[in-house]
């Protein structure tokens, strides 16, 4: 009876693992038959068109438009450009290198950027009531005009001839007015007398301009932009100068505004004294005051003084 029952046991199990395998089969068919699953898509990585410079571009020296190109970068650093046009021209305050990002604050800016060829930011001080009562504005254009006060004390041998008002410079561009600048920061002196007014005066007139400060006092009249009219320089000589210039074969003056500068003005050309003033005319020797003597002549009739006066004599009845 056991045999039986173990022959029929066995059979159930066998029954059992064929029925799992087959399970198996069709299980590993579904599988196979299952579409092969989709790559995982790579992410994008995001870049920044920066510009970046093609050689180096050395301190002080103007950027030209083939030093630079455009580059993506993975990062986009903080001061950096994506247009070429807003980089050329720009000056460089330090070296920067081949291949590097170029950075607003590698450049050079401030009123330095504001000042064009040939010009320089001259500071001046100005009283409230010879600057438009301190309504100067950055931007603005002003005349200004000097004066010259002669000296008593100095006699005819003074460098100033006479008292005198001139306009100095004509149509001068203001950058900056007390602690107004074109930045926008408006805070001024809290005293409101006396300010401090930067001009773009041209290289050849700083000269002129620092010593009428020195020496006199500048007022500043506003105009309006839109007024075109300047000093026609070619209607007055030119100033002679401190230093003597070298002049080259054909030359009859000195060529460049910054050799101008460099020979100077004198006081007393500024003031129209060297050249333009007329003549002056010898002063007479100082004669020294005439001797008065007086003579007492007792032997004479009614009694008689005579009074020398230098070489001429006078007869008086006492």
């Amino acid at each position: 009876m056991a045999r039986p029952a173990m022959l029929k046991l066995t059979r159930i199990v066998a029954g059992a693992l064929i029925a799992v395998a087959l399970l198996l089969g069709v299980f590993a068919v579904m599988l196979l038959r299952r579409p092969a699953p989709a790559p995982v898509a790579s992410v994008k990585q995001t870049v920044f068109p920066v510009v970046v410079a093609t050689r180096v571009l050395p301190a002080g020296k103007p950027i030209a438009a083939d030093a630079l190109r455009v580059q993506p970068l993975p990062i986009n650093p903080n001061g950096a450009f994506a247009d070429p046009s807003l980089v050329a021209g720009r000056v460089p305050a330090a070296d920067i290198g081949a291949d590097s990002p170029v950075l607003e604050e590698q450049l050079s800016s401030g009123l330095a950027e504001r000042i064009e060829p040939g010009e320089r930011a001259v500071a001046v001080r100005v009283e409230e009531s010879n600057a438009v009562g301190n309504r100067l504005r950055p931007g603005n254009f002003v005349d200004v005009f000097f004066t010259l006060k002669r000296d008593g004390n100095m006699g005819s041998g003074g460098e100033i001839e006479r008292t005198q008002a001139r306009l100095l410079m004509s149509k001068v561009r203001v950058l900056a007015f007390g602690n107004a600048t074109a930045a926008g920061d408006t805070s001024g002196d809290p005293n409101g007398m006396v300010r401090t007014a930067v001009l773009a005066v041209p290289v050849a007139d700083v000269d002129r301009l620092t010593l009428a400060e020195s020496s006199g006092r500048l007022v500043f009249a506003l105009r309006n932009p839109k007024d075109a009219e300047v000093i026609d320089a070619a209607a007055f000589a030119p100033l002679p100068a401190v230093l003597k210039t070298a002049t080259r074969a054909g030359d009859a003056a000195p060529s460049g505004d910054l050799t101008r500068a460099a020979a100077g003005v004198s006081l007393d050309a500024l003031s129209g004294g060297a050249g333009n003033a007329a003549p002056r005319t010898p002063a007479a020797p100082h004669a020294a005051p005439p001797v008065t003597r007086v003579v007492n002549h007792a032997g004479s009739a009614g009694g008689v003084i005579e009074v020398i006066r230098g070489g001429r004599a006078e007869t008086v009845a006492r």
